[in-house]
């Protein structure tokens, strides 16, 4: 059985207080999210018939800023994975040094079996239940799993019709014709790549020639292998949820995304030496570099000690269970924890806020080098911290993230 994800992010910010010698009661304040909204939100379907959707956003911590968080379409959606993720948002914004708090949303749904109609009068209406609790000082909403651009775009419209005035930053990752930031899309992956690039090389693995399998090919796989890809790496393997393709002389990213596109999944590409399932991929011999984009608890105490990569760097969120950290830093696997890996989203969305707040828009290219300074910096502070802790990557990306929070409220007198 999966692990409770909020359960998981317990016992790593437990391990976090631990580490850093803080008393209970700093876990017992951050252990708790400060507000958790559940909303009923009833659509009209086409056949005319109602149907009430269950909706969340919960809102961890804002000593920093605002909170800043994705919204998720799923029908796994429970209460415990939003305050997982809400809890996990704190310690990424913290750990990248933004002006934010930890805050996720989610609707229990497929949208899969949803008409454009029916997504579109669901998503307003879930924008209309959460409205009192966000906005551009308050909280800001972003896509996640199943939301896109166009998600957003309706967010934003219905929230400004409540407001009775545009209010382009109450949510990021809208599309760039409104009000959206170039390099948004490709965030994600960029920023991975990043991870994986200065991993390497703290690791003394040469980047250029190194074997990389990627789980889950969606924007942020498919971005993470573009750029390793460019960067010189061998993308040796991809899967996405129906299978995945091997072979190790490499694939061309832009060629695999778009047989996806025409046929639905990567399993079948011409190119590819043998089709594998996604329990294979993370157990591949020969693998440099292992990137679970995909979802959750995937490498977990039975597989752990199967993984050969060298270095994991953490796509998704929490792909990599507590049990199974503890094995593989036994095993020397340097693992690159999702809230430093994958931050490159949330980066650029604080710069899009930034440029809506301001009545901006910048150029891609200088989008793209902020965001690799940016995670540059946030790896080295980590990498400081793990050697001076000599612990694990993830406990000491934690460590500065919970130390930069607990500072925080400190000064604020809230501790």
């Amino acid at each position: 059985m999966a692990e409770n994800p909020y359960e998981m992010a317990l016992k790593q910010l437990k391990k976090a207080i631990d580490v850093l010698g803080y008393d209970r009661n700093i876990y017992e304040i951050l252990s708790k999210p400060q507000r958790i909204l559940e909303v009923s939100i009833p659509v009209k379907m086409d056949d005319g018939s109602i149907k009430v959707f269950i909706g969340y956003r919960v809102q961890h911590n804002n000593v920093l800023g605002p909170y800043k968080g994705g919204v998720r379409y799923h029908p796994g959606v429970t209460r415990d994975e939003v305050i997982a993720l809400a809890m996990w948002m704190t310690w990424k914004c913290s750990v990248a040094d933004l002006p934010y708090g930890g805050g996720k949303g989610g609707v229990r749904v497929d949208p899969r079996k949803l008409s454009m109609g029916e997504l579109e009068r669901l998503s307003r209406g879930y924008i209309r239940a959460i409205a009192p609790i966000v906005g551009p000082d308050i909280d800001i909403p972003a896509p996640d799993v199943y939301t896109n651009p166009q998600v957003m775009a309706w967010f934003m419209d219905e929230y400004s019709k409540l407001k009775g005035r545009n209010v382009p930053g109450v949510v990021t990752a809208k599309p760039v014709e409104l009000w959206g930031s170039y390099g948004r899309i490709e965030a994600t992956g960029y920023g991975v790549a990043v991870a994986a690039k200065f991993a390497s090389r703290k690791y003394g693995l040469p980047f250029e020639g190194a074997r990389v399998a990627i789980q889950g090919y969606g924007n942020v796989g498919y971005y993470s292998a573009l750029f390793m890809h460019e960067w010189g790496a061998k993308i040796v393997a991809v899967s996405d949820s129906k299978g995945g393709i091997y072979n190790p002389d490499g694939f061309d990213p832009q060629k695999v995304k778009a047989f996806k596109e025409r046929t639905g999944t990567v399993v079948g590409f011409p190119d590819a030496k043998k089709d594998i399932t996604n329990e294979e991929l993370l157990t591949l011999e020969n693998i440099d570099i292992l990137v679970p984009a995909a979802i959750e608890n995937v490498i977990t105490s039975e597989n752990a000690d199967k993984v050969h990569a060298k270095i994991i760097v953490e796509g998704a969120n929490g792909p990599v269970t507590p049990e199974a950290d503890e094995i593989l830093f036994k095993k020397g696997v340097v693992v690159v924890p999702d809230i430093i890996a994958n931050a490159g989203g949330v980066i650029v969305s604080y710069y899009e806020w930034v440029q809506n707040m301001q009545g901006l828009q910048w150029k891609l290219d200088e989008v793209l080098r902020m965001l690799e300074d940016k995670m540059l910096s946030a790896l080295d502070k980590v990498y400081r911290k793990y050697y001076k802790l000599g612990s694990d990557l993830r406990t000491a990306a934690y460590a500065v993230a919970v130390e930069r929070v607990v500072n925080a409220m400190k000064l604020r007198g809230w501790i």
